[in-house]
């Protein structure tokens, strides 16, 4: 079982996504992170859990047109 902690850069890897998704998560879609100093770690089964659980489906956008 791995325990490490991810980064911004492995994290955005895992899920097939830009980095800049991954901030954009963070502030908008509250995505499962951990700020450590100046850096973003991620646990990756808080962020499967979170992703399970609907986090970064699109329906989640909260558009100011709706």
């Amino acid at each position: 079982m791995e325990d490490r902690w991810l980064s911004v850069d492995e994290i955005a890897a895992y899920l097939g996504i830009k980095r800049d998704t991954v901030y954009k998560w963070i502030s908008e879609r509250q995505m499962p992170g951990h700020k450590i100093g100046r850096l973003w770690k991620f646990n990756k089964e808080e962020v499967d859990e979170w992703v399970r659980g609907g986090g970064a489906s699109a329906s989640q956008n909260r558009s100011a047109n709706k």
